[in-house]
């Protein structure tokens, strides 16, 4: 058997692009500076609600080192007062008639440095009416509630969408033959992405040409290219978006915030280059909040314990402005997905958005679209299931998994899984993890009085959208590309359509290129980032990087390996259907060694071609995913909780993913190591919260904890693999997959140790205080 190039699919190979981060040479947008630029700082609301009566600028134009002050008056002379979101609403600029969140952007300042604009913007006077604000969707729905949107035409009352999925009546009729009816509601709370470089653009406009070029943090830069060319009115041939190392995405960096669009209108007004950069405070109030689901669950189990039909209805909390990041089609994204990995024969779910005097959320913080709550949802009601049946939980799980069979699976809300083995990651997960012999630990500690807790989840996440005719991005289909060129010396150059904001782009592909051509992947550069230079592609968010863009990858390597093979062909002097092809080496069928490899291709392709042939080696491909992939896998926890405090620590912590085929393991075992960590933090610390009128609490580190590696538990991981039938290399996406799946493991083992006190469910975070009160509330402390 022939040995392959170094770097194909399989190869735990170091990640290229780590060299320069580890010498400080990462390149954020904040390090950018260009001649004559300008700097910008925006002015944003103290109230959650108030009407404007004016805005005095005189004192801040006055200020030595100002060049402008912008109002919502000046950007409506422009027609820019307001933008479209990404899911068809309309968002403010810069506010005109009200405040509708605290936060807010209500004017901005542009002069010679940072200093000046931040001291000037504190200048502007604002004479605000304020208004009763409503902070919960609760609150929103109420007959007589405050109407927040009442610019908008046809607008009665505070409800942005209602949305429904399933069978109606095929749930109502398993209810009705059901032996055994579980409920739980719970709510998934406002967290934040809280990338390590904030939200920011370098905003330069030609005055002469008309190039608009926008160095931005974008997870989606040809997309934005094609949004800003529709919000400003700029062609979209002249405007160029850069994106350099932007410090971490985590679907923050999908929107399309105001400071873009005054930026940008401000270079191109004053004609030099404007840079506006966020800070931490600014970030954590006013962009990208992701989550914010109240929801409740009913579950009918048959009396053998079968589930056979799901009830969920839900409230979200959209805040000001209806601005989820999602496919427009999909009023709550994918929640739909909530029947998880069980065979659950019918289903309903309701949705209800409402408006809020909160910032705009709904970014799929590392999750493909709202799946996390649904995953949350499922597996904390079967845990209550488990709970009220008087069933292992593990077993109910294994009596209840869609079989392995049984894929293709259509769920009962219209999904098509593609492949599947539940039983297999969960009895492998529970081996790992020692369960049954946990168990009798755990049933001896209780006899002893104390406090220990097994937390049992099994997740199917849904990622790689497309098909580009069912999933949009603000009606843009969600396809992805790939372009290739072999150099005469054998050398290859990658130009994609996603973006990498720290997954391993840059050694992921190379690698996919290495498996499908030969070429190794130390001589496979792959370039991202610059709408100049790279395809049309959708960007990367919710784990579509390797399920679209690596099979755009593949399929053009496979593109250039048929040309390669009619080279081949015409230096061995043979037929082409006798030419064989094994990593990177071509030969006659029967002659390994009289081989061409894929290196004396690619210098024929420039040098010695056979009549009639184009030159070049090289080649581009639009992929649209035929269905997406869903990974999968099973979650175990182990907590201790002291009974005189509440304080929970994980002991253990098992996860066994399956994520199709692993393109380079160490990678993969990074993405899942980092989702662990932050669905730990979610379930335990995280939180973003309001007061009574709208004040946002959790506006820096200092009450917004994030996990450091003192708090984070150590992990243990596992795997099986079960590719994906339709993926050109079987590969499904794990971005995602942990921070989606172990919130519910993390708070069903801190109910799983609390159940026998009649405890069944603490929302998140669960801190120490709540379960002391759950603790006192049992009776067992004070």
């Amino acid at each position: 058997m022939a040995v392959g190039p170094v770097g194909g699919v399989g190869e735990s190979i170091k990640r290229k692009e780590d060299a320069k981060f580890l010498q400080g040479r990462g390149q954020y947008v904040d390090d950018l500076v260009l001649p004559g630029m300008l700097h910008m700082a925006i002015l944003r609301s103290p109230y959650a609600h108030a009407r404007i009566r004016g805005v005095d600028t005189a004192a801040a134009s006055a200020v030595p080192g100002v060049v402008a002050v912008v109002t919502g008056e000046l950007m409506a002379q422009h027609n820019l007062a307001w933008m479209p979101t990404l899911s068809g609403d309309t968002e403010a600029v810069l506010a005109t008639d009200k405040v509708r969140f605290q936060g807010q952007e209500v004017a901005a300042v542009i002069a010679e440095s940072r200093y000046i604009a931040e001291d000037a913007v504190q200048l502007i006077e604002v004479d605000y009416e304020p208004l009763q604000a409503v902070t919960s969707p609760q609150q929103a729905r109420e007959p007589g509630a405050p109407l927040i949107r009442d610019e908008k035409e046809g607008q009665t009352d505070n409800q942005c969408y209602h949305w429904e999925s399933g069978d109606r009546e095929a749930t109502d009729a398993a209810f009705a033959r059901a032996a055994k009816v579980v409920e739980l509601s719970t709510h998934y709370p406002r967290c934040h992405p809280a990338p390590l470089e904030t939200c920011g653009i370098v905003a330069d406009v030609d005055s002469v040409t008309g190039q608009a070029t926008l160095h931005i943090t974008s997870q989606a830069p040809h997309a934005h290219r094609t949004l800003f060319a529709l919000v400003a009115g700029l062609p979209e041939h002249k405007i160029r978006i850069i994106t350099r190392d932007i410090g971490g995405g985590f679907g923050n960096k999908v929107p399309i915030y105001p400071g873009y669009v005054v930026a940008t209108a401000a270079s191109l007004l004053i004609g030099r280059p404007v840079k506006w950069v966020e800070d931490r405070y600014e970030n954590l109030i006013s962009t990208g909040f992701a989550r914010d689901y109240h929801m409740t669950g009913q579950m009918a189990l048959d009396t053998g314990g079968r589930m056979i039909g799901l009830r969920v209805s839900l409230l979200s909390d959209n805040g000001a402005f209806f601005a989820d990041a999602q496919p427009t089609k999909f009023r709550a994204g994918l929640f739909h997905i909530v029947t998880g990995s069980y065979d659950i024969p019918a289903a309903h779910i309701t949705a209800d958005g409402y408006y809020t005097n909160k910032a705009p959320g709904g970014v799929a913080y590392r999750c493909s679209f709202r799946v996390t709550e649904a995953s949350y949802m499922i597996e904390r009601l079967v845990e209550s299931a488990a709970l009220e049946t008087g069933t292992d939980p593990a077993q109910l799980r294994l009596n209840n998994f869609i079989p392995p069979e049984a894929f293709p699976y259509r769920s009962a809300t219209g999904f098509v899984y593609d492949s599947g083995d539940y039983p297999t990651a969960m009895k492998l997960a529970l081996e790992m993890l020692g369960y049954d012999e946990l168990r009798r630990e755990q049933a001896e500690k209780r006899a002893r009085g104390e406090l220990m807790g097994i937390g049992v989840a099994s997740f199917t996440e849904v990622v790689g959208a497309g098909k580009g005719a069912e999933y949009d991005i603000a009606g843009l289909r969600m396809f992805d590309s790939a372009e290739l060129r072999v150099h005469p010396t054998g050398k290859a150059v990658l130009k994609l359509g996603v973006q990498t904001q720290g997954q391993g782009h840059m050694t992921t592909f190379a690698q996919i290129v290495c498996e499908e051509l030969g070429i190794p992947a130390a001589d496979v550069e792959v370039q991202e980032g610059d709408t100049d230079h790279t395809p049309y592609g959708l960007g990367t968010y919710a784990s579509r990087s390797t399920p679209v863009g690596g099979a755009a990858t593949a399929m053009v390597s496979r593109k250039l390996r048929a040309k390669a093979r009619q080279l081949a062909a015409h230096l061995l002097e043979a037929a082409e259907e006798d030419i064989e092809f094994d990593h990177g080496r071509f030969f006659v069928k029967g002659s390994p060694d009289q081989a061409k490899t894929i290196q004396d291709c690619a210098f024929a392709a420039y040098t010695n071609l056979p009549e009639g042939m184009e030159a070049g080696l090289e080649g581009v491909v639009y992929y649209d995913p035929p269905n997406m992939t869903y990974p999968y896998g099973t979650y175990l926890v182990v907590v201790d909780i002291d009974s005189g405090t509440g304080e929970v620590k994980v002991r253990r912590m098992v996860a066994v993913d399956d994520c199709g085929v692993r393109i380079n393991p160490m990678i993969v075992e990074g993405q899942i190591h980092g989702g662990l960590t932050e669905g730990f933090g979610i379930a335990f610390m995280e939180l973003i919260t309001f007061d009574d009128d709208g004040n946002c609490i959790g506006s820096s580190f200092m009450d917004y904890l994030l996990p450091t590696a003192w708090e984070t538990p150590r992990f243990e991981l596992g795997e099986t693999v079960t590719p994906s039938p339709h993926h050109p290399i079987g590969a499904k996406g794990v971005g995602e997959s942990a921070t989606v799946g172990s919130p519910a493991a993390y708070v069903n083992a801190v109910i799983d140790g609390l159940a026998h006190l009649g405890v069944r469910n603490i929302d998140m975070p669960v801190t120490s205080d709540k379960v002391w009160k759950a603790l006192r509330d049992a009776g067992v402390t004070e």
